[in-house]
């Protein structure tokens, strides 16, 4: 199959300085996130990842992404002929120095239960970062797509609201799973599964979540009205690391809620949980990324950017399929698996749909268009 793909902006190339502008911004927001958590610890950090962290290596961690940031700023402002990504980079680098940069002293902790974890999301972002960048910039699957498509701000602020919002959504589903279980007697179901192995609680724990999210998915694509919310996710025109955290808040909420519902009501430890949420943020992010790493057998176990990229394909073969996040067995078992043996999709994204640009603009979208539109209902029926 082609490795070209529908691409609607410029490709950016090594060299240039516009990848250097991004990279400036990205490390820019986290060493900025980062000087804020050290202030406001009670409102904008876990409390059960707090407990464990080492604040030496923190602070070489934040003075190395404030290192990174003033590079990358300096050699865009240099090297490109726009000023506007590095001096972005540049005013997020000096206002995380002027707010006490590494050094910043730490703020109280009262122990307040409303919080915000801006900590989860920087310490992820410093990871899917430093493992997919690279991966895109030097293995590539389409290289001629671009190196930070056009939109690329606008998936950024996507990661950020999508990565705040999951522990808003963990602690939303803990009341409402009290509820409904309360009268249930799964005192001993959940005694089996905590009397487990760790590894083989996650295993376990991904395997049902998966399940749940492949129902919650496919409902998203059958139901016209919920899918004008997902369409959002299937917008993007090339797959990369960033454009996979297109998803609607609404999608994300009730996704999030109903595959959690399970986890807790079957009982599986935090650890556990913690480690399923950091396993779905990375594969989430990998099954859409730009890259041509080998999977071998591993396909049929694990699903691969491959088969997701057939998920988001504009080929009329491939709608309402592959819908499983991890194993594409489950699609297989349940009939809705499509991805020809080694072949690519040709092109990603929804032709017949205009959808404008920007995150705002986009999550108001969805509510101001009609349900019964030709667009997304029409389109609905047969994604």
């Amino acid at each position: 199959m082609s490795e070209n793909i529908k691409d609607t902006g410029e490709r950016m190339k090594i060299g240039e300085g516009r990848i250097s502008g991004a990279l400036s911004i990205v490390f820019g927001s986290i060493s900025l996130g980062g000087v804020l958590c050290f202030l406001f610890p009670d409102l904008l950090t876990t409390p059960e990842f707090r407990a464990q962290y080492d604040i030496a290596t923190l602070r070489h961690i934040l003075a190395a992404c404030l290192l990174v940031a003033s590079c990358f700023a300096l050699r865009s402002l240099i090297a490109n002929k726009s000023k506007q990504a590095g001096l972005v980079g540049a005013l997020l680098t000096i206002l995380s120095l002027a707010l006490g940069g590494a050094g910043v002293e730490g703020g109280e902790i009262s122990g307040s239960s409303v919080y915000i974890s801006l900590d989860w999301l920087l310490l992820d972002l410093i990871a899917m970062t430093l493992i997919f960048i690279p991966l895109e910039l030097f293995l590539p699957k389409r290289r001629g797509q671009t190196k930070f498509h056009p939109e690329w701000k606008t998936d950024f602020a996507y990661f950020i609201m999508g990565h705040l919002f999951v522990q808003a959504v963990a602690i939303s589903t803990q009341e409402p799973v009290r509820a409904l279980f309360a009268g249930a007697s799964l005192d001993s179901l959940r005694s089996t599964i905590a009397g487990l192995p760790y590894l083989a609680q996650v295993l376990l724990a991904v395997f049902v979540a998966d399940l749940f999210q492949y129902g919650v998915h496919r409902i998203f694509h059958k139901i016209p009205y919920l899918w004008r919310f997902h369409a959002i996710h299937h917008s993007p025109h090339s797959m990369d690391w960033l454009a996979g955290s297109r998803m609607h808040l609404v999608d994300i909420f009730f996704t999030r809620m109903l595959v959690y519902l399970p986890l807790y009501a079957l009982g599986f430890e935090g650890a556990v949980l913690y480690t399923y949420v950091a396993i779905i943020a990375i594969h989430a992010v990998l099954n859409h990324t730009n890259t041509r790493l080998p999977y071998g057998p591993l396909e049929r176990l694990i699903v691969s950017p491959r088969i997701h990229n057939w998920h988001h394909s504009t080929d009329k073969d491939a709608y309402n399929k592959n819908f499983a996040a991890h194993f594409p067995w489950i699609d297989r078992i349940l009939g809705t698996y499509h991805a020809p043996e080694g072949e690519w999709p040709e092109a990603v994204g929804l032709d017949d749909v205009s959808f404008p640009k920007g995150f705002v603009q986009q999550h108001l979208y969805p509510f101001k268009h009609d349900p019964s539109s030709e667009l997304l209902s029409g389109e609905a029926s047969e994604r």
